[in-house]
């Protein structure tokens, strides 16, 4: 899944508003512009879209965490540079304050089943032996299973993005 994605669904699921994604950039010590933010919210077809790189969407995910867990004292650590599936799905699993029971509950809600063993996998360091990548379906299944859950109504004539 591309970032920009990621940060639609998630504003989306929690009804937030530019101005609320930008605060939780700033949480981050990101100082996000409106303008940025909207470009980063607009269709892949429209002129003004721009792409939502890795590090931006870290810091958006930091925020989040920051936001919904309260933040650390101290010096904020860097995010990421580079992001992968499985540690977008870490992140909101922390900002979340999510367990394991919880996160399989919300794939059940969306369709999907799976062990705790499957999905602690996602979870592990990248040379772990059980270590498994986390495919895009994976995610978009608990993005799913997050709408349905703080959205239960779909809007009439919704069609889930593919």
């Amino acid at each position: 899944m591309n970032n920009n994605d990621i940060l639609r669904r998630i504003r989306y699921i929690f009804d937030f508003s530019d101005f609320k994604i930008i605060s939780i950039f700033e949480s981050a010590d990101y100082p996000a512009t409106r303008s940025q933010v909207s470009d980063w919210l607009k269709q892949e077809d429209d002129p003004a879209f721009k792409k939502c790189n890795d590090n931006h969407m870290a810091f958006f995910l930091d925020g989040l965490i920051n936001e919904r867990r309260g933040k650390k004292s101290g010096v904020q650590r860097r995010p990421e540079t580079r992001l992968n599936n499985n540690m977008v799905f870490l992140k909101l699993k922390i900002a979340l304050n999510l367990d394991s029971k919880g996160i399989l509950q919300l794939m059940e809600l969306a369709g999907f089943k799976m062990s705790e063993h499957e999905l602690s996998a996602f979870f592990r360091k990248p040379g772990h032996k059980n270590y498994r990548v986390c495919k895009d379906q994976i995610l978009r299944t608990f993005l799913q299973g997050l709408q349905l859950h703080y959205r239960p109504s779909k809007p009439k004539g919704f069609v889930w993005p593919q």
